[in-house]
């Protein structure tokens, strides 16, 4: 017979865990034993296999349960045929002389203790069906198939660049089972927006990738549109200019007006986040005048001569609605 494997004791959880103590032991431990990162060790790959095993049976409330129901026979419901193993299935056949069945009983057709006994009691969930044997007519009961495993959907986080959401594309991505899958990421994509994986479930469910995107340095998405600050002197302020901003898309050139003042925005039309295939939101640029905090001692007197022939007064209207 083989030997029982204690579930529990190979995810290190007592046998109360809760389906969340569960899922943050076999995260740790696969991440611990997983095969890329513990090359050509073979204990480390074994180890890795038990942990997925075990975590298949307990995170599963169906399966669970009859594990902890029936302990090493889990498999058969409880059951335990001859030497360990299921006997060849034979159907009981009727003696009419004696008036009673025969037949050796195949536990393991059954899903539980309570299935057994319904058959026993005439109530068993199949279909009937009544034979002639000569003369003679007796009805007996076919056993319904064996019901699979529910098809569960389950969910994983997918974390991505801004610049590779904008751009979409290929994305290959590893699960925390180990599995390694290719994603064909459509351009645009959002932070909560989820991507179905028809299958890639549990027992043939579905798999449903949430999209989180990372912050990023320079730009912010707020909807479609991308928001930055560009830093400017004040003299570039003063006269105007043409500088080169950072998009996703690349670099593109913006007129700065004369007089702009800090906290003013200017427009990029078009060069926002796809809002569809041939459709992009805006990007919206705020300046933000920066004076130097060491200027050079040429600097310094050309602000001096600019102080003394300046012709306007900021502080003129402070105090004026």
């Amino acid at each position: 017979m083989q030997n029982f494997r204690n579930y529990y004791e190979i995810l290190g959880v007592p046998k109360t865990a809760t389906a969340d103590e569960i899922k943050r032991s076999y995260r740790r431990l696969a991440r611990k034993y997983h095969p890329d990162l513990n090359p050509n060790d073979k204990a480390a790959e074994e180890r890795f296999k038990d942990i997925g095993e075990a975590y298949e049976v307990l995170a599963d409330t169906t399966k669970r349960q009859q594990y902890d129901r029936f302990g090493q026979y889990w498999k058969q419901g409880g059951f335990q045929g001859g030497g360990g193993a299921a006997r060849p299935r034979e159907q009981y056949t009727p003696d009419f002389e004696k008036g009673n069945y025969s037949g050796d009983v195949d536990f393991s057709q059954y899903n539980d203790f309570q299935e057994f006994v319904d058959q026993l009691l005439g109530k068993f969930r199949a279909s009937d069906r009544t034979q002639d044997t000569g003369g003679s007519s007796y009805r007996s009961n076919t056993q319904a198939p064996p019901r699979p495993s529910p098809r569960r959907d389950s969910e994983a986080l997918l974390e991505l660049p801004l610049e590779r959401a904008y751009v979409g594309g290929r994305e290959r991505i590893r699960l925390e089972d180990g599995r390694s899958l290719e994603v064909n990421m459509p351009a645009g994509v959002l932070s909560g927006q989820r991507i179905r994986l028809k299958g890639q479930g549990t027992s043939g469910g579905d798999l449903y990738l949430k999209i989180t995107l990372k912050p990023h340095p320079f730009f912010s998405l707020e909807g479609s549109d991308i928001r930055c600050q560009l830093p400017i002197s004040p003299s570039e302020s003063v006269l105007g200019v043409q500088v080169e901003v950072p998009t996703l898309s690349g670099l593109v050139k913006l007129t700065i007006p004369p007089g702009v003042k800090s906290g003013q925005q200017l427009r990029l039309s078009g060069k926002g986040f796809p809002k569809d295939a041939r459709t992009f939101g805006d990007q919206y640029v705020e300046i933000q005048i920066v004076v130097p905090k060491t200027p050079s001692n040429r600097e310094r007197e050309l602000y001096e001569q600019l102080l003394k022939v300046q012709s306007f007064d900021p502080r003129e209207n402070l105090l004026k609605k």
